[in-house]
């Protein structure tokens, strides 16, 4: 379905494409039509089209429409360019909400040759509907280079990558619906098209667009749903969702980081291991501003009646020392580090499992004792690494068995097949039915957008 301002393009701004591109035919028409289609001798106009597009189909293309016995994608069943050509057509002409200058695809040249494919001459037909598959390929290649937001990926491969023509006409022509695909643009995070179209919804303050806005390059930075699982964390609104392909399978709550302790940063990865039974390993600046004042205040008490131990330092067999010969108040003054650990089991930290994934901030999914945290709205209360409502459903999801009664401490189990996950940061989600939902900016990064949406 075309949004309301689309619609308005087509009745106003563009009179003669709309006309050229949606106008039924007549009845008659569409009986002379089939009579042509099925004429014998040159084999009817679907047929000479077909000829015509393994004629003149270009090298980026070709292999495409030669899978495919030189069907046309973008022309309907009278062999006029489809509801998903004039949705392609507008999509262009407002390219530069994707951070795509709209002069860049020549959209005149290409609605001079829809107009002259109403026509049905085999030759303008084949012409238009090449024109629409390498348009769309300039499309979805571009938007996928668009800028977007900064995003710490593990390897190039995590991020928006730009298809080859035949995948990028593949993808589309293997959708149950073109114009579906297009309207939703498939090549793209499903939260994409939702807040896009949402730029020209009245509903919306001019503030809440520029949020609105900020939001795309944040998706942008996300690629389009890859196939198999995969897991999405949004910081902003504490929450996490598992896919399967393009399919939500559930969804939980989390605990992110804050400004305060320290944010979750916008960041993709692979899991590939669940380390089961785990310990904490206590950062070094954890140790220093909340464990060393504490043991300041009670004594090395504290530490046993918590389940830590300090280690002479961070090899995996590094000896246990006695606290009481750590100068404490050095490690507080940031003048000594100490290698300190919670054992698993109890309170520790981090729960019965925690799932992890190699990146630069030591950022991982793990198990809570502290359930209660989850009832909380607003839940940035964590030092940057995001703490799970139900980690033995997202362990059965993962590993395919419940987490293990009797594990033994820090055992590495490595997952059957590495699992993707993207760690972003959006503030306004679409919600269905057009509607987004705005979220607080815990963190900040929209700036003075949000003082304009409160004018």
């Amino acid at each position: 379905m075309t949004s309301i301002a689309e619609e308005r393009m087509l009745r106003f701004v563009l009179p003669a494409l709309a006309a050229a591109l949606i106008a039924p035919l007549p009845q008659a028409a569409f009986a002379q039509e089939r009579e042509w289609r099925d004429e014998a001798g040159n084999g009817g106009l679907a047929a000479q089209v077909r000829r015509e597009i393994g004629d003149h189909a270009g090298k980026d293309v070709r292999a495409f429409y030669a899978a495919r016995g030189n069907a046309p994608l973008w022309l309907d069943e009278f062999d006029r360019p489809s509801g998903a050509a004039t949705m392609l057509w507008l999509r262009m002409r407002t390219a530069d909400r994707d951070g795509v200058d709209p002069e860049h695809f020549n959209l005149d040249k290409l609605g001079k040759q829809l107009e002259r494919a109403r026509e049905g001459s085999p030759s303008d037909l084949a012409h238009a509907e090449l024109a629409l598959s390498e348009a769309f390929v300039d499309y979805v290649r571009a938007m996928r280079g668009a800028a977007h937001a900064d995003m710490l990926y593990e390897n190039a491969e995590l991020g928006p990558s730009a298809p080859s023509a035949r995948a990028a006409l593949e993808a589309a022509a293997n959708a149950p619906s073109l114009e579906a695909y297009v309207d939703s643009m498939g090549w793209m995070s499903p939260f994409y098209a939702p807040l896009r179209k949402a730029l020209d919804d009245p509903r919306y303050s001019p503030g809440e667009k520029q949020v609105i806005a900020a939001n795309l390059e944040r998706v942008r930075a996300i690629p389009a749903m890859p196939k198999g699982k995969h897991i999405l964390v949004d910081a902003a609104s504490a929450r996490l969702w598992m896919y399967d392909g393009d399919k939500v399978v559930d969804t939980m709550k989390v605990v992110v980081g804050n400004q305060k302790l320290g944010e979750t940063p916008m960041m993709a990865g692979w899991i590939r291991w669940a380390i089961e039974n785990p310990y904490w390993e206590v950062p070094n600046d954890i140790t220093q501003n909340e464990l060393a004042p504490n043991v300041l205040k009670y004594g090395t008490r504290y530490l046993k009646s918590h389940g830590y131990e300090v280690l002479a330092d961070w090899d995996d067999n590094a000896p246990v020392l006695d606290p009481k010969a750590v100068d404490w108040q050095a490690v507080r003054d940031g003048q000594r580090q100490v290698h300190v650990r919670q054992l698993p089991g109890g309170e520790n930290f981090m729960g019965k499992v925690k799932f992890e994934f190699p990146n630069p901030k030591g950022i991982y999914l793990h198990d809570t004792p502290a359930k209660q945290l989850m009832k909380e709205d607003a839940r940035q209360l964590s030092h940057g690494c995001i703490r799970m409502e139900d980690a033995a459903k997202m362990h059965r999801w993962l590993m395919d068995v419940p987490i293990p009664a009797n594990a033994a401490p820090e055992e590495k189990v490595p997952l059957a097949k590495p699992v993707p996950i993207y760690v972003t940061y959006l503030t306004a989600l679409p919600a269905g039915g057009g509607e987004i939902v705005f979220h607080d900016d815990p963190y900040g990064r929209d700036g003075d957008i949000r003082l304009a949406t409160a004018d």
